[in-house]
């Protein structure tokens, strides 16, 4: 039996995954859950719209922590130790069955975010974990730690010490005591959230949106504005448009007012001036463009975007599985070989119909031209369309009930064997409260279910 006194502060995911960790791994220590808000995994319920995307099958740490624009080389060796492929293991030990989709996102076999609340409560409950809701920290402090004899805790220098633990204050002006703290609070949306590690001693990186989509220009926009050359729009605007698209929300682009809910594939997206570039499946949106490809690019731009205060231009290559030359040969050929079909009925696959029409408009292309008709001109217009079709990015959404943020601790202040803070003995964190972010798939709720059983396990050692 152990007298140690654990606490986690932060309800979420990873503070779960600890607190179950800790509380098997060594019975009879005093575990305990605080979480300010009402409810606990309040994100765990939202998440996958509802459905939890509890992981990703991707079972190759190191291709993993590819996923991650912030944490990749630390992550490497935690997910070594446990990765998705345990995750499915653990919930399977507790009767929960995890199914992945075609794309590698997994979810449960309910499709309820419920059952993976229900589960993770439940093992909690089972280990003695003891959950209080409604008990934001205010305030903590660090005991000092002294030299210890013949003792068997040992901080990175080799130093034996016995830790001094920890007073927490809670809003409710009650004090707890810890001999050993994981903060797991989440994302540091503001400072102001991770204010407890700094208090510690510790660092944050300035936190800013990740994962989100983009807005488009607004009517009356100026393109200047966004760094975007009015020149390289000049067939946006000034093509025949349905009348339907004196409607749109868009100020250089205005075809697209058409055409939210269709989704293309396979599109390369690219920011002009950066490295930015991914390529993936598009949605366009009532508002912009979002799926996957530009979830991706936002990212791993996160603060590169940021600092253009989300105003920058967007270049769209709608064909990236053919070049340039391929393209204009296959729009030759079609000039030769089709003479008599019209334009705007014969899109290039894997293209949408509605959309190859806006660009076949775009391009200037009068709706009754028939191949053989298409001047030259008009056919180099058309191919500049496909290959880079340039919007103006005026700002950013969130991406539904994503909250992702890049930020949070600094990584170098933090040993990732353990997950103990170098700066303050007895200190441990998980989660999204390190400057650790993924891209969309489950590889956030993966990052919280490894940094809280390392941490879980080395608060029991």
């Amino acid at each position: 039996m152990s007298s140690r006194r654990v606490i986690v502060v932060g309800g979420g995911a990873a503070g779960f995954f600890a607190a179950i960790t800790c509380a098997e791994a060594l019975p009879g220590a005093e575990v305990t859950i605080l979480e300010k808000g009402p409810e606990f995994l309040a994100k765990v319920r939202i998440s996958g719209g509802g459905r939890c995307n509890v992981t990703h099958a991707c079972f190759d740490p190191r291709e993993f922590a590819t996923r991650f624009p912030r944490g990749e080389r630390e992550l490497i060796g935690p997910f070594q130790r446990f990765q998705a492929r345990d995750t499915v293991a653990w919930f399977a030990a507790r009767g929960v069955k995890l199914n992945a989709e075609c794309d590698g996102r997994m979810f449960p076999l309910s499709n309820s975010s419920q059952t993976i609340i229900d589960c993770l409560v439940g093992a909690a409950e089972a280990a003695g974990v003891k959950l209080r809701a409604k008990s934001g920290v205010e305030e903590i402090v660090a005991r000092a730690s002294r030299p210890l004899r013949n003792g068997n805790e040992q901080q990175a220098g080799g130093t034996p010490t016995l830790l001094g633990g920890f007073d927490l204050s809670l809003s409710n002006g009650e004090t707890l005591f810890s001999d050993r703290l994981l903060l797991a609070t989440g994302g540091c949306r503001t400072a102001a959230a991770g204010q407890l590690a700094v208090s510690l001693g510790h660092t944050l990186e300035p936190p800013v949106p990740s994962l989100f989509t983009f807005n488009l220009a607004q009517p009356g926009d100026d393109p200047n504005e966004v760094g975007t050359d009015r020149r390289a729009v000049r067939t946006s605007t000034s093509a025949a448009r349905p009348a339907a698209c004196s409607r749109a929300v868009y100020g250089v682009a205005p075809y697209l007012c058409d055409l939210a809910g269709v989704s293309v594939e396979s599109v390369e997206a690219s920011v002009p001036g950066t490295e930015l570039l991914e390529r993936g499946a598009l949605l366009v949106t009532h508002s912009g463009l979002s799926g996957p490809v530009i979830l991706r690019l936002s990212a791993w731009g996160a603060r590169v975007l940021h600092d253009r205060d989300y105003r920058f231009p967007l270049h769209l290559y709608w064909l990236p599985r053919l070049g340039p030359e391929e393209i204009a040969t296959e729009l030759q050929w079609r000039r030769s070989q089709q003479p008599a079909r019209l334009v705007l009925n014969t899109p290039i696959p894997p293209l949408p119909a509605r959309l190859w029409e806006q660009l076949v408009f775009a391009a200037g292309v009068k709706r009754d031209t028939r191949w053989g008709a298409l001047t030259r001109s008009a056919q180099h217009n058309l191919l500049q369309q496909l290959i880079r079709t340039e919007l103006p990015v005026t700002g950013k959404s969130l991406n539904k009930e994503e909250f992702v943020t890049c930020g949070g601790v600094r990584l170098s202040e933090v040993n990732f064997r353990t997950m103990q803070s170098r700066l303050c003995p007895g200190l441990y964190f998980a989660g999204e409260l390190l400057d650790i972010d993924g891209l969309t798939g489950g590889f956030n709720f993966q990052a919280a279910w490894t940094t809280g059983w390392i941490a879980g396990s080395a608060m029991a050692a």
